[in-house]
């Protein structure tokens, strides 16, 4: 009877790192896996083409859900925009360790460098994640695992920590290096593709959780498209900056729920007031759209708005931009 195959189970950003961390671990004979997150503020897509340009199994996974509730409130707070990363991390790896059963898995690790990003990849941070991610002492960093305590992994003979890695700082010329050893030729840029670090997203986003309880998806998504203008409270209008922006506003409207406003005049934007608004506000809204669009100044246009209760065509004046800006939601 063979011995049981050591098997483990990666996060995958889908950079040199991860590709790096994966197959210095499967040069020791380990049968490794990845697992990518995505949320509407990240996505698995870069995993995707590496896994499967290394030949690597990968698992996505949507964990919006128990994403929002973190970001609400994260222990360590945030960095220059809204990314939680030390809080983040910490979920992720909690959500890689509870799959680590179903998917057969020994431990979990990343590609992390120690010293590489400056709030979430030094010691102490690397130590917070762990502690509060319920996994610790499954986690393993392979290429920085020879400057870090040793794990209970590499204690119990899971791995063996001298052929693992040292690696510390910024530099990419080591992982490049390592690289070449590996024969891996194509792999994507080092880049941020999170956007809870974007300063327009995060502002948007603050501006979002502080006036709503509730989320959907569209809300989400819809942050990513257009012109913010916070009128009060309760309502906002997203008014299309471009032709990709009017098509994302028409994919994420709610027939149930938003009012619609559509130019029917002159080419210009269109406007979407999430949730709805009573009707003087949406004349306003109308009003707004029609000052982004091809209406001449000083003449009405016509417009068209669609609400959950019916439409209703709508002539009205266009307000200049500079009257709205200070609504502007960065």
């Amino acid at each position: 009877m063979g011995l049981k195959k050591v098997k483990a189970l990666g996060l995958c950003s889908g950079g040199l790192d991860s590709i790096l961390a994966a197959l210095v671990l499967r040069r020791q004979g380990i049968y490794v896996q990845w697992v990518a997150f995505e949320t509407p503020f990240f996505s698995a897509e870069k995993a995707q083409n590496t896994a499967s340009k290394n030949n690597i199994p990968l698992i996505v996974k949507d964990i919006t859900d128990r994403y929002i509730p973190m970001l609400k409130n994260p222990r360590c707070g945030y960095g220059q925009g809204m990314n939680p990363c030390l809080d983040c991390h910490a979920l992720m790896f909690r959500i890689a360790g509870e799959m680590m059963a179903e998917t057969g898995s020994d431990f979990i690790f990343s590609g992390e460098v120690l010293g590489q990003r400056p709030m979430s990849q030094t010691k102490s941070g690397m130590r917070y994640v762990e502690k509060h991610s319920g996994y610790d002492g499954y986690i393993l960093r392979p290429l920085s695992a020879r400057c870090l305590p040793e794990t209970r992994i590499e204690k119990e003979g899971l791995v063996d920590r001298e052929l693992l890695y040292g690696l510390t700082g910024r530099s990419r010329k080591p992982q490049i290096a390592l690289a070449e050893e590996f024969g891996v030729a194509h792999y994507p840029a080092p880049a941020g593709g999170c956007l809870l670090t974007d300063k327009g997203y995060a502002s948007r986003l603050k501006d979002f959780l502080a006036h709503q309880a509730d989320w959907t998806r569209a809300d989400l998504e819809l942050l990513k498209h257009g012109r913010h203008l916070r009128v009060n409270a309760s309502v906002k209008l997203i008014v299309g900056r471009n032709q990709a922006d009017n098509e994302a506003i028409l994919a994420y409207y709610r027939q149930e729920s938003d009012v619609l406003i559509r130019m029917a005049s002159h080419p210009g934007p269109v406007g979407l007031i999430p949730h709805g608004a009573p009707e003087e506000t949406v004349r306003w809204a109308a009003s707004v759209c029609a000052g982004y669009s091809k209406a001449p100044a000083g003449q009405s246009a016509e417009l068209t708005a669609h609400a959950p209760d019916g439409g209703q065509r709508i002539q009205v004046a266009p307000i200049p931009n500079e009257q709205v800006q200070p609504l502007m939601i960065p």
